[in-house]
């Protein structure tokens, strides 16, 4: 057998120039590190660069019954946008409020978070701004950044091309976990806002942007600013308020449903049993103008729209009637608009009386949702 021909590349084939550059890595972790920092809680023990995180779990000793949550997720397209504009320090929100902000549904109180960015290649200062904006969100969200990855793919990404992922874990105490088992007829649905579009349906809004024609340095009147800037707006990170909101004492919630893809009508099953519906109307609340600008763009029917974007409700809150008003002032309290949706209804009201019903999402035989009515116009 004939041996291979030597590389043509004097010294022979480095790892370098396979296109992994180490030493820009560590520039990278240099350049987070005080963000980095900043994300921590008294349980964190070690520190940054370690081969893992550790938590000091004897903080559990406090439960009866602790139940971990976990829960992991990453924001789709709309890297595609970050880098368009070559902003990069914002999208950590997104991807904090979409693990975060599943993981407080059931009650819990996210603990720690890891992220993994995967790079075509890495360039420092891109790769510090990923990672502060996740740092920063979990800042405010109140979980420890552990730990996480940085891995360089030359060849499988392009040299600007990057994605991001993260997971996140969390502990409630069995009694107190909310869900379907607590709803009952009665109940009423609040509506949280939400910042914008958050991290879903952008391979619709792109699709719509593009054949548009639309660039993202234009600017659009009714949104005040360009849509580039809009399309950006990071996800609203709900966990530390709605935490705060479960443990207020006289303020009972039932259930917490995060709005992602499927929409508002799909998620909200997901956390009512099959014994109910929940009538929500429209006329409760109006849409941001970005929702309405893709519709129009797009011709994109109002179905496709509901079971694809949050159409301005990035949150629901299911509670008994005599804790809305101490709900909604706290919600308020905290910057988020909040509003009476909806309510909830014994399934054996015949349907055509609640309205079309959208049924249990992904996979889980839960309630049925109705939208009815049209929204309200700004």
């Amino acid at each position: 057998m004939s041996e291979p021909s030597a590389p043509d590349q004097p010294g022979g084939i480095t790892y370098a120039s396979a296109g992994v550059d180490v030493e820009a890595g560590d520039r990278a972790v240099e350049l987070m590190k005080e963000s980095v920092r900043r994300a921590t809680r008294p349980e964190v023990l070690g520190g940054l660069g370690g081969f893992a995180g550790m938590f000091d779990a004897s903080a559990l000793t406090s439960y009866r019954r602790p139940v971990l949550a976990t829960s992991t997720d990453g924001v789709g397209t709309k890297v595609a946008i970050a880098r368009a504009l070559d902003r990069h320090d914002t999208i950590g929100f997104d991807l904090v409020g979409m693990v975060v902000d599943d993981i407080v549904v059931c009650g819990a109180e996210p603990l720690f978070m890891t992220d993994y960015l995967a790079c075509g290649s890495v360039v420092p200062e891109r790769v510090a701004a990923i990672v502060s904006g996740i740092a920063a969100a979990c800042e405010q969200a109140r979980v420890a950044l552990v730990g996480g990855e940085t891995a360089e793919h030359p060849g499988l990404l392009g040299p600007d091309e990057y994605d991001v992922a993260g997971a996140a874990t969390g502990v409630v105490e069995h009694d107190d976990v909310l869900g379907p088992q607590r709803v009952e007829p009665g109940d009423v649905v609040l509506g949280l806002a939400s910042s914008g579009l958050h991290s879903n349906g952008y391979s619709l809004v792109r699709r719509v942007v593009a054949h548009a024609g639309w660039e993202l340095d234009r600017h659009v009147e009714e949104l005040g600013r360009t849509l580039g800037e809009e399309l950006l707006e990071p996800t609203r990170v709900y966990s530390a308020d709605l935490l705060d909101l479960v443990r207020t004492h006289g303020v009972t919630v039932h259930a917490l449903s995060h709005v992602t893809g499927g929409g508002l009508a799909a998620n909200l099953a997901r956390v009512l049993p099959p014994s109910v519906h929940a009538r929500l109307d429209r006329g409760c609340w109006t849409p941001p103008p970005v929702f309405g600008l893709v519709g129009r763009l797009g011709a994109v029917p109002r179905e496709d729209l509901e079971r694809t974007l949050n159409l301005g409700i990035g949150f629901a809150a299911v509670v008994p009637a005599d804790a809305v008003d101490p709900a909604v002032a706290h919600l308020e309290s905290r910057g988020i608009a909040t509003r009476v949706i909806g309510e909830v209804f014994d399934a054996s009201i015949a349907d055509d009386a609640v309205g079309p019903l959208v049924r249990g999402a992904k996979g889980v035989d839960g309630g049925s949702v109705a939208l009815v009515g049209d929204h309200r116009t700004a």
